[in-house]
């Protein structure tokens, strides 16, 4: 007797459902971790989305993904605990929120106060754990949502620094430098996609105004009239210092 069931029709919804249904009545995910409760461990934190915005078909073949590799090391014998996450930091959040409460960021501790803007913040950013948690089960994504860490709890907070100070006690954190767009409203650099927000770029006119003139060549003037000197090797001239001037 076959131990997997026969289907009259080709229902893929039908058979996602009951699926999903069984798995969720065993309890099958609580169970694997049961049976290797004495295993080796295989530590897994879900590189946390943004809450604040609805999920997408990209999040739904990142979390394929990573679904993959936690059934794998499962099957290969490892404990695999997998801890889902929140992204609560970055500036669109606080510009929505300002945008909500139709304020700037100069009205923070004047006409409200930090304490309010900051709830105002952790509101927005779980907005939309309902539908995120709604996708989760239906992708049948194996993952401990229950208990998440958040990025804006101080023990979140305080793992990073603690974990950025061991990096520098290493010497494996070094100072570079980097041309990065910069917003001088909001007083910080900006990444990719925060670009990529409505509004971000719009047309402007600059006003310019060229004034041209004719330089005379005397005493005051010598030095911008210095040309590069050449060394005397024939038919092939090589580059020799030159002074750099700044107007």
């Amino acid at each position: 007797m076959s131990t997997f069931p026969e289907y009259a029709n080709l229902d893929l919804a039908g058979i996602h459902k009951a699926v999903l249904a069984k798995w969720k009545q065993s309890h099958l995910f609580e169970q694997t971790l049961v049976a290797r409760k004495d295993a080796e461990p295989w530590i897994f934190f879900e590189g946390p989305p943004s809450a604040n915005g609805l999920p997408g078909i990209h999040h739904v073949m990142g979390r394929s993904l990573k679904d993959v590799f936690c059934r794998y090391k499962t099957q290969k014998g490892f404990l695999v605990d997998r801890k889902a996450g929140w992204d609560t930091h970055g500036l669109p959040v606080e510009l929505g929120v300002e945008k909500e409460l139709g304020i700037t960021k100069e009205d923070i501790g004047k006409s409200i106060t930090i304490e309010e803007y900051n709830d105002a913040c952790r509101t927005a950013v779980m907005r939309y754990t309902g539908i995120w948690k709604d996708l989760t089960d239906q992708m049948g994504y194996w993952v401990d949502m229950d208990k998440p860490y958040v990025t804006y709890e101080p023990k979140y907070m305080e793992s990073v620094w603690w974990l950025l100070a061991q990096l520098y006690k290493k010497g494996l954190i070094y100072k570079g430098y980097t041309i990065q767009p910069y917003s001088p409203k909001a007083g910080t650099g900006l990444s990719s996609h925060e670009l990529n927000q409505p509004g971000c770029y719009q047309n402007v006119k600059d006003n310019t105004v060229v004034a041209q003139f004719k330089m005379i060549n005397n005493g005051q003037s010598e030095a911008l009239f210095v040309l590069p000197q050449y060394t005397s090797l024939p038919g092939r001239p090589h580059r020799g210092h030159c002074r750099q001037i700044q107007l």
